[in-house]
């Protein structure tokens, strides 16, 4: 069974960074895509970044440019650097992994995950 652990997120202000790490277990790491999905009040779960199982990484247009996703497979964990950070990033972050190979069209469909950490938030003053 695959467990996913999530750092404690945290309160920055508006331009500041914050780094989420998330460490996996139960699986071939290196096989899985793994992400960062978020949610913010009232609105619907939105994928942000991932990293291929062959090492590539993607990400959203809200986030390209200041967000960084990277991985450690030594430590089965994967991390989001986040930067530039502004009050529209606040919401729940959420580790996922997937066993199924994502590629550019299907990796922000929730769905496609069959892991997800608890999450963690992150909240970003004004």
């Amino acid at each position: 069974q695959v467990q996913l652990a999530e750092s404690v997120g945290g309160s920055v202000n508006s331009g500041g960074s914050l780094r989420l790490s998330c460490t996996g277990s139960g699986y071939t790491y290196s096989a899985f895509t793994m992400g960062w999905f978020r949610q913010a009040p009232g609105k619907e779960r939105e994928g942000i970044a991932a990293i291929f199982s062959y090492g590539t990484p993607t990400y959203a247009d809200s986030v390209k440019g200041r967000f960084t996703i990277s991985r450690d497979a030594t430590k089965n964990t994967v991390f989001l650097q986040m930067n530039s950070l502004k009050p529209e990033d606040s919401a729940m972050y959420y580790c996922v992994s997937s066993s199924l190979r994502q590629t550019h069209s299907t990796w922000l469909r929730p769905d496609e995950y069959d892991s997800w950490g608890q999450g963690t938030q992150v909240t970003v003053s004004s």
